[in-house]
Protein backbone atom coordinates (compact mmCIF):
# COMPACT_ATOMS: atom_id res chain seq x y z
CA UNK A 1 0.00 0.00 0.00
CA UNK A 2 0.91 3.59 -1.04
CA UNK A 3 1.05 6.38 1.56
CA UNK A 4 -0.08 9.81 -0.09
CA UNK A 5 1.14 12.39 1.62
CA UNK A 6 -2.06 14.76 1.46
CA UNK A 7 -4.50 12.45 2.43
CA UNK A 8 -6.70 14.08 5.24
CA UNK A 9 -5.26 17.30 4.53
CA UNK A 10 -7.51 20.24 3.30
CA UNK A 11 -7.42 21.61 -0.28
CA UNK A 12 -5.61 24.20 1.39
CA UNK A 13 -2.92 22.33 2.84
CA UNK A 14 -2.42 21.01 -0.66
CA UNK A 15 -2.33 24.45 -2.16
CA UNK A 16 -0.44 26.02 0.64
CA UNK A 17 2.46 22.79 0.30
CA UNK A 18 2.35 23.64 -3.76
CA UNK A 19 2.92 27.27 -3.17
CA UNK A 20 -0.19 27.75 -4.93
CA UNK A 21 -2.52 28.79 -2.15
CA UNK A 22 -2.91 32.98 -2.55
CA UNK A 23 -3.10 32.51 -6.37
CA UNK A 24 -6.36 30.05 -6.29
CA UNK A 25 -7.42 32.34 -3.14
CA UNK A 26 -7.59 35.68 -5.93
CA UNK A 27 -8.51 33.72 -8.97
CA UNK A 28 -11.72 33.10 -6.76
CA UNK A 29 -12.06 36.36 -5.32
CA UNK A 30 -11.49 37.64 -8.69
CA UNK A 31 -14.42 35.33 -10.11
CA UNK A 32 -16.95 36.47 -7.49
CA UNK A 33 -16.42 40.03 -8.61
CA UNK A 34 -16.95 39.65 -12.20
CA UNK A 35 -19.72 37.42 -10.96
CA UNK A 36 -21.23 40.25 -9.39
CA UNK A 37 -20.51 43.20 -11.94
CA UNK A 38 -22.05 41.17 -15.09
CA UNK A 39 -24.99 40.89 -12.56
CA UNK A 40 -25.43 44.38 -12.09
CA UNK A 41 -24.52 45.26 -15.88
CA UNK A 42 -27.72 42.76 -16.56
CA UNK A 43 -29.76 44.39 -14.00
CA UNK A 44 -28.68 47.92 -15.36
CA UNK A 45 -29.20 47.19 -19.23
CA UNK A 46 -25.07 47.89 -19.43
CA UNK A 47 -23.28 46.36 -21.94
CA UNK A 48 -19.40 46.40 -22.54
CA UNK A 49 -18.93 49.45 -24.34
CA UNK A 50 -21.45 51.30 -22.58
CA UNK A 51 -19.85 50.61 -19.60
CA UNK A 52 -16.47 51.40 -20.91
CA UNK A 53 -18.31 55.03 -22.14
CA UNK A 54 -19.33 55.08 -17.94
CA UNK A 55 -16.02 54.29 -17.08
CA UNK A 56 -13.87 56.68 -19.13
CA UNK A 57 -12.15 53.91 -20.06
CA UNK A 58 -11.74 51.44 -23.04
CA UNK A 59 -13.50 48.50 -24.11
CA UNK A 60 -10.34 46.71 -23.89
CA UNK A 61 -10.07 47.62 -19.74
CA UNK A 62 -13.62 46.22 -19.68
CA UNK A 63 -12.81 43.19 -20.73
CA UNK A 64 -9.68 42.59 -18.59
CA UNK A 65 -12.10 43.62 -15.67
CA UNK A 66 -14.83 40.65 -17.10
CA UNK A 67 -11.69 38.44 -17.27
CA UNK A 68 -11.54 36.22 -14.49
CA UNK A 69 -8.07 34.84 -15.37
CA UNK A 70 -6.72 38.27 -15.18
CA UNK A 71 -5.91 39.32 -11.85
CA UNK A 72 -4.31 42.64 -12.38
CA UNK A 73 -7.44 44.76 -12.52
CA UNK A 74 -6.35 47.48 -10.13
CA UNK A 75 -8.80 48.71 -6.95
CA UNK A 76 -9.49 51.74 -8.49
CA UNK A 77 -10.94 50.20 -11.74
CA UNK A 78 -13.37 48.21 -9.50
CA UNK A 79 -13.98 51.21 -7.51
CA UNK A 80 -14.89 52.92 -11.10
CA UNK A 81 -17.31 49.75 -12.80
CA UNK A 82 -19.06 49.63 -9.64
CA UNK A 83 -19.78 53.63 -9.96
CA UNK A 84 -20.42 53.27 -13.30
CA UNK A 85 -22.96 50.85 -12.08
CA UNK A 86 -24.89 51.87 -9.36
CA UNK A 87 -22.54 49.87 -6.77
CA UNK A 88 -20.74 50.00 -4.01
CA UNK A 89 -17.91 47.89 -2.88
CA UNK A 90 -17.56 46.25 0.79
CA UNK A 91 -14.32 44.40 2.03
CA UNK A 92 -14.53 42.34 4.70
CA UNK A 93 -11.62 40.71 6.27
CA UNK A 94 -11.52 37.81 8.65
CA UNK A 95 -9.14 35.99 10.92
CA UNK A 96 -8.14 32.31 9.90
CA UNK A 97 -9.58 30.50 12.59
CA UNK A 98 -8.37 27.27 12.26
CA UNK A 99 -5.39 27.37 10.48
CA UNK A 100 -1.35 27.50 11.76
CA UNK A 101 -0.34 28.83 8.33
CA UNK A 102 2.14 31.74 9.26
CA UNK A 103 1.18 35.05 7.12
Amino acid sequence: MTQHKHVGSSLDDLLESDGTLEQAEAEALKRVIVSQIQQAMGHTGVNKSQLAQKMHTSRTVVNRLLDEKDAGVTITTLVKAGRALGMTWTLQAGEDNGSDRAA
